[in-house]
């Protein structure tokens, strides 16, 4: 990662980073319905369905509604299909506790802490739900945005809520698509690969 000027921003991913997902959730859910392994998360991702839900086009609710549609043959019907897809959808994840404690240690410093991310217009139930309302300084939701990661329209707009120039702001990310693309917008960034991570995060913005 290279930095042409002092990071005075974060911008933290929610999904693989602040969020993490249990996959033995989704995999008992797929059991339970006699769906394929991977089923629920290969119709949910597919680009078709992903992309409108995460821009705006479509609600949370459509989305998934797109999703049991899709595997309404392989579940035996759409209502079995349906009911699989609330199933899953019920498991909101989990936050991961050092990813917060870095957080509150950065803001307390004084850094200004945004949250990134593709997410739908479930993102502020989500947030409420999982205890982190109000844990950030912002959040800059793709489906807001009309633009999601990795576009630059995207990192533009989140450095522009940030009240900060892009080259001085870090993106913690575990998407290898969207650190390339934070780059290219003029954004340090780092793949997020787990907590292992931390003290260089730390570094990052106490240089």
């Amino acid at each position: 990662m290279s930095q042409r000027k002092r990071v005075t921003a974060l911008l933290l991913d929610l999904d693989g980073v602040l969020r993490r997902w249990d996959p033995a959730v989704t995999a008992g859910v797929e059991r339970e319905y006699s769906l394929a392994t991977g089923s629920l998360h290969g119709a949910a991702m597919a680009p078709e369905r992903l992309n409108p839900a995460v821009t705006g086009q479509v609600s949370h609710a459509d989305w998934m509604a797109g999703v049991a549609e899709a595997l309404a043959e392989q579940a035996g019907g759409v209502d079995t299909a349906r009911a699989a897809v609330g199933a899953w959808q019920a498991y909101r994840g989990e936050v991961d506790p050092d990813v917060l404690a870095l957080v509150r240690e950065v803001r307390a410093a004084g850094v200004r802490v945004g949250l990134g991310t593709n997410a739908t217009d479930l993102l502020d139930a989500d947030l409420a739900a999982l205890g982190l309302a109000g844990e950030v300084d912002l959040v800059v939701n793709s489906s807001v945005v009309g633009a999601a990661k990795p576009s630059r329209e995207y990192f533009h707009a989140a450095a522009t809520a940030l009240a900060t120039v892009p080259d001085q702001v870090l993106l913690v990310d575990d998407d290898d698509r969207a650190v390339r693309g934070a780059r290219a917008a003029g954004l340090s960034a780092l793949r997020w690969s787990g907590p292992a991570d931390l003290p260089y995060v730390r570094a990052a913005l106490a240089a």
